[in-house]
């Protein structure tokens, strides 16, 4: 594989959250996404872009020019924002994923006794490393998904990889938001480790036994809201109204903009009873954009009737985008979008696990 040729490819690639964390690298990144509203984003943002359907794309055009692999597949089967229709498609998933590995395609008849057709999507990155051998793979999906990870890591150590399948908190990496992940790491030229946390639900000094790890990041300190010194919850999405657009100036948001300074308010998320209610000096949790549980607001803490519906800008700095990242479409899509994507930051420190010196000299 020539270093003029190589190329890391990003399956699913969405708006541009896995781009990111390998431009931060000085990567080069090709990306298939099928959704006009997040190919729009990645052109916007200079990221490489083929438009097309993931499952129906060929590999053998691509033969000997992926050194990397990337790929975060549709999460909705498998999420609590979504409709949970994968958990019942599980067992045709691992199917599917047997007779990839024995070199049988049998895809097009699982997908059609799946109550999901997305579900079978979680097999395409084998279909993928198998037929391309890169030297590298990373995949990200919610957690329910990490049994068939597992799967796939199984799959791959028989072809020659080193594998690594877990779960992170991307608060643990610097990312003003608890949101847990399963990752695949996976390499043909050394053993994988997953990477060790930088950041912690408080400050631990550094030892004998380690660097030490910095308090987690708070919504106030992503967004500039004040000095204070804890995290956010999940951003996660779905499709449907809950986005919404960003609000006018009402008076609940001028009431939120005069009083930030002071962390007088919290994010909700969700708008059931016992939805998750974070300080502004906390990390968000997952946020969420889709269905009834992905209404995101801005209460008064302590909490009243009143609230402000999260803004796009917030929502993308949560998910450690930089300023300004130009997402396009409808406020419903660029809502899913930020929240369908991985957090460049947790991207970045993630691939620093797979990544060899030489596979970012031939990927750059």
């Amino acid at each position: 594989m020539s270093t003029a040729s190589a190329h890391v490819l990003d399956l699913f690639a969405g708006p541009g959250g896995w781009s990111q964390g390998l431009r931060a690298l000085g990567v080069r990144e090709i990306g298939l996404e099928i959704d006009a509203a997040a190919c729009a984003t990645r052109r916007a943002a200079g990221h490489l872009t083929i438009r097309t359907d993931v499952a129906a794309y060929p590999t053998a055009p691509l033969a000997g020019k992926v050194a990397g692999l990337i790929g975060s597949a549709p999460c909705q089967p498998f999420s609590a924002a979504g409709l949970g229709a994968g958990h019942d498609d599980m067992d045709l998933c691992h199917q599917a994923l047997d007779d990839l590995a024995r070199g049988k395609d049998t895809r097009h008849l699982l997908r059609a006794r799946c109550s999901d057709p997305r579900s079978l999507l979680v097999a395409e990155p084998l279909r993928y490393a198998l037929a391309l051998h890169p030297q590298w793979v990373a995949l990200e999906e919610v957690p329910a998904a990490l049994p068939l990870f597992r799967h796939t890591a199984a799959l791959l150590r028989t072809a020659g990889y080193s594998t690594w399948a877990g779960i992170l908190n991307a608060a643990d990496y610097g990312v003003p938001q608890t949101r847990r992940r399963a990752f695949l790491l996976a390499s043909r030229h050394h053993t994988v480790t997953p990477p060790e946390a930088t950041h912690a639900r408080t400050a631990e000094p550094e030892s004998l036994f380690g660097p030490g790890r910095l308090p987690w990041v708070s919504m106030a300190d992503a967004l500039g809201w004040g000095a204070t010194d804890r995290t956010a919850p999940t951003v996660t999405a779905g499709g449907g109204r809950s986005g919404g657009p960003e609000p006018f100036p009402t008076a609940a948001r001028n009431a939120l903009l005069a009083e930030q300074e002071r962390g007088a308010w919290a994010l909700r998320n969700g708008n059931q009873p016992n939805a998750t209610v974070r300080g502004i000096h906390e990390p968000a949790p997952t946020v969420a954009f889709g269905h009834n549980s992905a209404r995101i607001t801005w209460t008064r803490s302590p909490e009243t009737p009143e609230s402000v519906r999260i803004t796009v800008t917030e929502a993308a700095a949560l998910q450690s985008f930089p300023p300004g990242y130009p997402f396009q479409g409808t406020k419903t899509k660029q809502f899913e979008q930020v929240g369908n994507a991985v957090p460049p930051l947790l991207a970045t420190t993630v691939l620093t696990s797979v990544l060899t010196p030489t596979a970012l000299e031939v990927a750059a």
